[in-house]
């Protein structure tokens, strides 16, 4: 079994020793026998804080709800939120209680998810304050080979997009924070402890671990493979399936003809992927208890599957036959609108690159990304450098 850096900290207690330890984490945060790191760093070492990202350090809070500082029950540590109104930095008085700070949460390897963006900011406020910054690290589940979608241009950055990474990027968070940190030239004190026998050429089910859902919208490996793609419907009118059992896999909107819609993107043979005509009523979110018509994607062969192309397709068909289509307006006065902050561009929302021409644009700046990235590289294909 692949051993995340959380199984390996005891190797590293010198990074951790006397220090007071401020803990960024998630219900993902635990060692391969499912004991959280929040109390391994308790049991240990001196946890002084935690710091909660998006869903709260428990899992408890729903996907964008604001989290209030408090104290955890369990530990009766105080826990500070990363993931406020006015900001989503650490502040001096956090960073005042700490010495040090670690990280430990679960990446699905894709642009858009924040927890990502969590860690970066947190990197760049610990460089400021001269403080440690320690990265638990953990496989990245979608492979540390495969780099898929356009690379995020300046102007758009946003919490599901504040870095020029790819939209599947092909890094684990350790090395991403590694990238960014000398790419931006922050020059934090960063240290990364390994992942160990990870093969980055490893999608999840080669690893030997149990998925843990990294929140409660990525129930499935599966799941975390079309995200790339299906989390582009965030910025339209239709559902990306939240609401019921299968979000990020099913597409719809009571407009949609369910039958007519799989059969002209089945004939498209796209690679890795097929398409079945679904009816589902989502629960909350988008028309919460109305009958939608749409598709589910199925993943038939995981290495084939470019989950940007899929997506990007999918979203090109449904605007070009229905109507009813429309993206998402900006949430507030002089915002770009979400599709923007998507995509990373106004390509999808202008609509005046031809497909075919746009997703070679991708494909080519998926390549060069590819070759930037491989100096920042902590595994190898045999495992780690």
């Amino acid at each position: 079994m692949v051993k995340s850096g959380v199984d390996n900290i005891m190797s590293h207690a010198r990074l951790l020793q006397g220090k007071r330890l401020g803990l960024i984490t998630s219900p993902t945060g635990l060692t391969s026998g499912f004991v959280s790191t929040i109390q391994v760093l308790k049991e240990h070492f001196h946890l002084a804080a935690l710091f909660s990202p998006e869903h709260g350090v428990r899992g408890d809070q729903a996907a964008g709800a604001l989290v209030d500082t408090y104290t955890d029950p369990l530990t009766g540590v105080p826990v500070y939120s990363l993931y406020r109104k006015e900001s989503k930095r650490m502040t001096p008085e956090m960073l005042e209680e700490v010495d040090a700070v670690v990280y430990d949460i679960q990446d699905v390897g894709i642009r858009y998810y924040t927890f990502i963006y969590t860690m970066l900011y947190a990197l760049e406020d610990c460089a400021r304050a001269g403080k440690p910054f320690i990265v638990l690290d953990r496989i990245n589940p979608l492979d540390g080979v495969t780099v898929e979608g356009n690379v995020l241009k300046p102007g758009y950055e946003s919490f599901v997009g504040n870095y020029p990474l790819c939209v599947r990027y092909g890094l684990t968070a350790g090395e991403v924070a590694t990238m960014a940190n000398e790419m931006m030239g922050w020059n934090a004190e960063l240290h990364v402890i390994p992942c160990e026998g990870w093969d980055r050429s490893m999608l999840f089910p080669e690893t030997g671990r149990l998925w843990v859902h990294p929140s409660l919208n990525i129930p499935r490996f599966e799941t975390a493979l079309l995200y790339g793609g299906t989390c582009l419907f965030e910025g339209t009118n239709l559902s990306e399936g939240r609401g019921t059992t299968f979000p990020f896999e099913m597409i719809g909107a009571p407009f949609i003809e369910p039958e007519s819609l799989a059969a002209e993107m089945n004939a498209l043979r796209l690679p890795g992927v097929l398409f079945r005509p679904v009816y589902f009523k989502p629960t909350t979110s988008k028309f919460a208890g109305e009958l939608c018509g749409g598709v589910q994607l199925y993943v038939t062969d995981a290495r084939a599957l470019n989950a940007v192309e899929t997506g990007v397709t999918l979203l090109y068909t449904i605007k070009r036959q229905y109507e009813g289509f429309s993206y998402l307006p900006p949430v507030k006065d002089n915002a770009r609108p979400f599709i923007d902050l998507l995509c990373g561009d106004k390509l999808y929302r202008e609509g005046t690159v031809p497909l075919p021409e746009m997703l070679e644009q991708f494909r080519e700046e998926s390549r060069v990304f590819a070759k930037m990235k491989e100096k920042y590289h902590l595994y190898s294909l045999g495992g780690r450098v």
